[in-house]
């Protein structure tokens, strides 16, 4: 069946991101262990509660100086906790505004408040682009939706609220969890190994 949607996880499909360069700065704070509390495999539940929007930023904040038995400021956490954002390509930027032209576009993320505030601003910035918003014709952000991914209760919340049909929708993640919980509703999916959404072979086709 002919493709009419596009779905695309946002770090390291749209965004480039990097978890190593967040333990780094907290280590310059004296936290040590960053890499223990957070992972992308695997996440403590403070960490969950703030994708899901079940906690606020500054509960965030407080309940990490819990956790961690620091007294950093608000600040610090948050810039520290921001520095794993890397950039947005221009090549990927231009892809999306391409794609928006021709095709049903979307963006799905597994994200949190603070991260979006922080990348928002920077397609702000360097693009003059008003959020992931109005790369695509909607973005799903687990914090503002309530679910997460991989469970499917967020991917049919997507399928059902922009109203797609699932063989005609091509979903791009490069976690291979959220790719299979797709597949498992009938989605087309392509797993980015190597995070280079721009040079992947079917553009060639999509874009004539």
């Amino acid at each position: 069946m002919k493709i009419k949607n596009f779905i695309f996880d946002l770090g390291n499909v749209i965004l480039n991101i990097d978890i190593k360069l967040c333990e780094i700065a907290f280590s310059q704070y004296g936290l040590k262990n960053f890499s223990v509390l957070y992972s992308l495999a695997a996440q403590t539940e403070i960490f969950d509660r703030l994708e899901t929007g079940m906690i606020s930023a500054e509960e965030f904040y407080n309940e990490f100086r819990e956790i961690t038995k620091t007294d950093l400021s608000d600040k610090i956490i948050k810039d520290c906790w921001n520095t794993l954002i890397v950039d947005f390509p221009p090549e990927r930027i231009e892809l999306l505004q391409k794609l928006k032209n021709k095709f049903r576009t979307f963006v799905l993320s597994n994200t949190n408040a603070i991260h979006y505030d922080y990348y928002t601003g920077m397609l702000q910035t360097q693009f003059r682009i008003d959020g992931l918003e109005a790369l695509t014709e909607k973005a799903y952000f687990s914090h503002k939706v309530g679910m997460k991914k991989p469970y499917p209760d967020i991917y049919k919340f997507v399928i059902d609220d922009a109203g797609i049909n699932p063989a005609e929708t091509l979903f791009i993640d490069d976690n291979y969890e959220n790719i299979y919980a797709a597949e498992m509703l009938g989605i087309e999916t392509i797993w980015l190994k190597d995070n280079n959404l721009t040079e992947l072979e079917i553009w060639e086709n999509y874009l004539k």
